[in-house]
């Protein structure tokens, strides 16, 4: 026989729930692609991703080049959702450091994912129009 699929999975998956728990994951999913969405979010994760380490905030301004406020805002969105750790250290100059928790670290697969279908595919990006 046959192994599931992942989709297949995921759909079992979804008829197990009743419809007030698929409704709570649905919204559970909508907010994580709206913060997902936001910009350099998804990057941001994929350094932590693959990282070996915490990072730091000068560490990442330059690996991504993204302006301090809006690396400050991405941060900060996912320390509030409860993706990243912030640690501060009374140092001079200042030091501040971001790790991610296990909530963080259960999306992480995803980027796995991600570089495999990269590796694979080729996203066609020539035709803008949606059909």
């Amino acid at each position: 026989m046959d192994e599931p699929t992942d989709r297949e999975l995921a759909r079992a998956r979804r008829r197990e729930l009743s419809p007030a728990e698929r409704e709570q994951v649905e919204s559970r999913v909508s907010s994580l692609l709206d913060l997902l969405g936001k910009v350099h979010t998804m990057a941001l994760l994929r350094e932590f991703a693959f990282a070996d380490e915490p990072l730091r905030f000068s560490e990442l301004e330059t690996r991504l080049g993204v302006s301090p406020n809006t690396l400050s805002q991405r941060l900060s969105d996912l320390t509030d959702a409860g993706l990243l750790v912030r640690e501060s250290y009374d140092e001079i100059p200042p030091r501040v450091e971001y790790r991610p928790t296990e909530r963080a670290e259960a999306l992480f697969p995803a980027f796995g994912h991600f570089h495999h279908w990269a590796a694979e595919h080729e996203l066609d990006t020539t035709n803008s129009e949606v059909s």
